[in-house]
């Protein structure tokens, strides 16, 4: 079985606690914004299981698709939510789209369901499963209403061909000034994380932090700490690795 752990990078060998790791969680009222690729959707759900069972009334939602929930976490109108919330479960508020997946609510419902929250976690970003994004021009889609961005990048990217492993190749390739065949480097991905053409799009004044997902070993991890070093020098303080191991 699969467990998720979470480092900082100051403190590479000792695992940390959601809380310790996310510390703006314990405040409540965040409506927070999820972009770039490599794990996004697993993410948010991590984080709102974490609030659900501290008893926040938690609202998983999105600006674009997302893959659909699982019936009983569903909530098709903002009418729906107290009911979700009274059982002890995550609210997932989202219309009907193709290919089994839901998209953005109505926005009155949207609204009359962020009103209603203690968190809401919003996927306003799609990368098709792929671990690295550069966004095109109407991407991401952030509400007024967010306060708080996490960019979520794959560091599976690293060491393999542009081609296939970032969504948007086209745009990569352009804002790196490289071919297709390039292969990627903390360097690239630094630079993806901190532009505003690329995962740091339309952030503005808003927090923003990083997670650098799929550090599932040890090696994963000393690169992951590498990555935030040069994030660290381009202004970014918040840093989080994140992977996955036996357990």
């Amino acid at each position: 079985m699969k467990q998720r752990i979470f480092r900082n990078t100051y403190e590479l060998e000792k695992e940390a606690s959601i809380e310790e790791t996310f510390p703006f969680l314990p405040e409540r009222k965040h409506v927070i914004s999820f972009v770039g690729a490599g794990g996004k959707t697993s993410l948010i759900y991590e984080l709102a299981g974490w609030c659900c069972s501290r008893g926040y009334r938690t609202l998983v939602t999105t600006t674009t698709h997302m893959y659909r929930p699982p019936e009983e976490l569903r909530a098709y109108e903002a009418s729906d939510l107290e009911r979700l919330w009274n059982q002890g479960k995550i609210a997932v508020l989202g219309a009907d789209a193709p290919d089994g997946k839901i998209c953005m609510p109505p926005q009155k419902e949207l609204e009359e369901g962020i009103r209603k929250s203690d968190m809401v976690l919003i996927e306003a970003d799609g990368a098709k499963r792929l671990p690295c994004k550069v966004p095109k021009e109407s991407e991401p889609v952030l509400l007024p209403e967010s306060d708080l961005v996490i960019g979520v990048m794959g560091m599976n990217a690293l060491g393999k061909p542009l081609q296939e492993v970032c969504f948007r190749a086209d745009l990569a390739m352009e804002l790196l000034r490289v071919d297709g065949k390039h292969l990627m480097t903390t360097k690239d991905l630094a630079e993806i994380l901190c532009s505003d053409r690329g995962t740091r799009k339309l952030v503005g004044s808003r927090e923003y932090l990083v997670v650098l997902n799929q550090c599932d070993t040890q090696e994963r991890m000393r690169q992951g700490a590498k990555l935030a070093d040069r994030l660290y020098e381009k202004n970014i303080q918040q840093v989080i690795l994140s992977g996955t191991i036996d357990s």
